[in-house]
């Protein structure tokens, strides 16, 4: 009894083995490269098309991704949202490293295609580290009732470029379906 018991598990781990062999073999992984920079995901090649994962696919346009279960639908909303930072009264994209500097961003959004319950705007350091320069939410007064195009002005934020480097804006929107903040523009300030 025993052995026949060693002989069903022996067949049946050797037809998954080889299930995922096949698997293996039907679908290959494919790089995905971004302006030279090579993606954290991967894609599958099947049947000649490539495949990408839909939220890696909202980050990389940095797009809304609404999912709808009731239709099976996946929408990408990707508003046009154009950022300046001014200090004082002049423009800029670098900083002297291991100084502090007082900004605001601008931005100006438009084409938004859905509603959103709320938006902010935050720096990260080279390492990635993230902090909150300013944002609102649908409670707040100021918040954009026409939320096809409006303007943001954020507070004038100080900030200490302690590192060499790239630092990011973002700009995130949170829509109104309850779904995370995304990121829906980036703007670089070079610390050096």
């Amino acid at each position: 009894m025993k052995f026949r018991k060693l002989i069903l598990l022996t067949a049946a781990l050797t037809l998954a083995g080889g299930s995922a062999i096949y698997a293996d073999s039907v679908t290959q992984k494919v790089k995905i490269m971004l302006n030279k920079q090579q993606l954290d995901d991967d894609g599958a090649l099947m049947d000649g098309k490539a495949y990408v994962g839909v939220r890696f696919l909202g980050d990389v346009v940095q797009g809304m991704v609404s999912w709808d279960d009731s239709e099976k639908k996946v929408t990408i909303y990707k508003p046009n949202v154009h950022m300046f930072l001014l200090s004082g009264s002049k423009p800029f994209g670098s900083v002297p490293k291991q100084k502090s500097t007082s900004f605001q961003v601008f931005a100006q959004i438009d084409n938004l295609q859905t509603s959103i319950s709320g938006f902010k705007v935050t720096i990260a350091d080279p390492y990635g580290d993230e902090t909150w320069i300013d944002g609102r939410t649908s409670q707040d007064s100021d918040f954009p009732t026409d939320k096809d195009n409006f303007w943001f002005t954020s507070a004038e934020t100080t900030y200490e470029f302690k590192y060499s480097g790239k630092y990011t804006i973002r700009f995130w929107m949170k829509p109104a379906d309850n779904s995370p903040m995304q990121v829906v523009s980036e703007k670089t300030i070079i610390a050096k």
